[in-house]
């Protein structure tokens, strides 16, 4: 019997939170409308929430990887507040035109269009890939989405609880 369990991959930037241009300081932060509410609905359906974001302003220099982990913390924290759960952040701070030489990355496996950080997390979660989905407001989200086997739906914008009870029909 397979104890797997199905998944949400949320992008960041642009899902669940307004793309405000490299964020990384909670005053910068603008949550989605919906977007708690979105998370809570997922998880009373079973879904694990994931977080995959590409996050280029650590090799870019903008700001350190410490800064973007505690900013992704607090995100975590206001869904939370919110009634929604995730269960684990990816993030790629990996960039192919970075000046922070650890950062500099011709193509990471992680950085989507890549799949790794969603192969990464199906591996480590027990995801059942076969019942689980990307959202993301990107084409890069979609082709991650496509070359990790699972299907990626496009948002682009407004309420994300309205975007999520659509898709699923609820």
């Amino acid at each position: 019997m397979s104890t797997s369990h199905p998944a949400v991959f949320l992008d960041r930037d642009g899902v669940l939170i307004e793309d405000t241009g490299y964020p990384h300081l909670e005053s910068e932060l603008r949550m989605m409308p919906g977007a708690a509410e979105a998370v809570r609905r997922l998880n009373r359906l079973g879904y694990l929430c994931v977080i995959v974001t590409n996050q280029s302003g650590v090799a870019r220099g903008l700001f350190t990887e410490d800064q973007m982990h505690a900013f992704n913390d607090v995100i975590v924290r206001r869904l939370a507040v919110g009634g929604g759960r995730i269960g684990a952040v990816y993030a790629c701070p990996y960039h192919s035109e970075g000046r922070v030489e650890a950062y500099i990355h011709p193509d990471h496996p992680d950085r989507k269009p890549n799949p790794g950080m969603i192969l990464r997390a199906i591996a480590d979660h027990d995801i059942d890939p076969a019942k689980s989905f990307m959202i993301g407001d990107q084409p890069s989200d979609m082709e991650a989405a496509k070359r990790a086997g699972i299907p990626g739906f496009r948002f682009e914008g407004g309420n994300l609880d309205d975007f999520i009870r659509e898709l699923l029909g609820h």
